[in-house]
């Protein structure tokens, strides 16, 4: 008897998913509730896991396939183990057999990109004699690429000839004359490599665009001193971590600090339906996330609700689980405001594109010492500049400047941020 592998529910509006990557080869034995497969949505990669155990009998839905929500993955079959294959007759000699175009099955060949599949393809290699230095030991462009220069030349056969007569001098050719067009660079195919956009990066690369054309995007500056708010994370920060079990950072202060500005500017904190401006009197704020498959947003549910430990905590174990794949599509939806930090990388200034249906970003960057005038005096002062992008279709500039100024002074005096004011 064989159990069917179908797509889960994928989360409200994601319908499709594409087949990542087959976690098991067909006949590989499989344990209940052991993972199979990766389902890559728009939204995040999801694994399925083994609804029985048994043997993975069939693979129905290949890599790179896209299924709905309920269609037919594979199926496993009762027992422990694949059929080991019938005995050959003794006295049936071997007959050597050409290697197929496709790569044969083998550890080093059971996830293969695009191009290392066109490159074992093309020139006839078995990837299993391929060493591989990628993860998890998978093979790579390189791997491939190095193992051809490696491989030693085919013989070729030289036939004896009589020796031809010594030919007439060839006429001398005359100089190539360069031109505009014959100066242009040839396309160089063979050092490029084309790789399918994922599901994620397409969902991206859609949304923002999307809010370039649909929102009346304006973005506004403004600056702020760090130096208190560094100081009292200088201060509190070994017993913070030590009572609380986690790091304390900056973002939380930012979090506290666009809530209480939040709470004072409602139309930052709304978004547009239609000929509707609905205002959202909770506060879930999203923060993005950089991820091995692209940028993610997993949202801090009712954050004014949560002491800063609590942010930080939340905010740790939502980045951990993003890089690491494991977020689930709710965890991606429903957030009313938020933070981005380009700083971590090293960006100074920047204009953050809005996470429609939200009505306003609030982009971070790198603090840096620079020379501001502080009562009549230069000073060098840790500063940092902030970026504010609005819908200007339900934000005035007067509302989104006065946002950010309130912002800016929770950061310079942290204490407004604790007393909520």
């Amino acid at each position: 008897m064989a159990t069917d592998i179908t797509v889960p529910a994928l989360g409200e509006s994601v319908t499709e998913a594409t087949v990542a990557r087959w976690l098991k080869k067909q006949g590989d034995a499989v344990q209940a509730d052991e993972a199979l497969v990766e389902l890559e949505t728009d939204k995040v990669t999801l694994e399925v896991n083994a609804p029985a155990a048994g043997v993975l009998s069939e693979i129905l839905a290949g890599e790179e396939t896209t299924v709905e929500v309920g269609a037919l993955l594979g199926r496993i079959a009762e027992g422990a183990a694949a059929a080991a294959p019938a005995a050959q007759p003794a006295a049936a000699a071997p007959v050597p057999a050409a290697v197929p175009t496709p790569p044969p099955a083998g550890p080093a060949s059971d996830v293969l990109s695009p191009a290392v599949r066109k490159l074992v393809g093309d020139d006839r290699l078995d990837p299993a004699q391929i060493p591989a230095s990628g993860k998890d030991g998978r093979l790579t462009k390189e791997d491939v690429l190095a193992h051809l220069e490696t491989r030693p030349a085919a013989p070729v056969a030289v036939a004896s000839a009589p020796v031809p007569a010594p030919a007439p001098a060839p006429a001398p050719v005359p100089r190539p004359v360069f031109t505009a067009a014959s100066s242009m660079p040839r396309p160089r195919a063979d050092l490029e490599e084309r790789v399918r956009l994922t599901r994620l990066r397409q969902r991206i690369a859609e949304r923002l665009k999307d809010a370039q054309n649909t929102a009346a995007m304006l973005t506004t500056f403004n600056e702020v001193d760090m130096t208190n708010v560094m100081a009292m994370r200088n201060q509190f920060k070994d017993r913070f971590e030590k009572k609380h079990g986690v790091r304390l950072g900056f973002m939380s202060f930012f979090v506290k600090a666009c809530i209480v500005a939040l709470k004072e500017f409602p139309a930052v904190n709304a978004e547009i339906d239609g000929t509707d401006i609905v205002y959202k009197n909770y506060y879930d704020i999203g923060v993005a996330v950089g991820s091995p498959q692209g940028l993610v947003v997993p949202v801090v549910r009712d954050a004014d609700k949560m002491s800063f430990a609590d942010i930080e905590a939340k905010i740790a174990d939502l980045g951990k689980r993003a890089r690491d794949g494991k977020l689930a599509i709710e965890e991606l939806t429903g957030g009313t405001f938020t933070i981005t930090n380009g700083g971590v990388f090293g960006s100074l200034m920047s204009t953050p594109i809005l996470n429609p249906p939200q009505s306003g970003i609030l982009g971070m960057h790198k603090t840096q010492d620079r020379p501001v005038a502080v009562n009549g005096k230069v000073e060098i002062r840790p500063m940092m500049y902030l970026a504010v992008s609005y819908d200007h279709r339900i934000i005035d500039g007067r509302e989104a400047v006065s946002f950010l100024v309130r912002v800016k002074e929770c950061i310079e005096d942290p204490q407004r941020a604790l007393l909520d004011v």
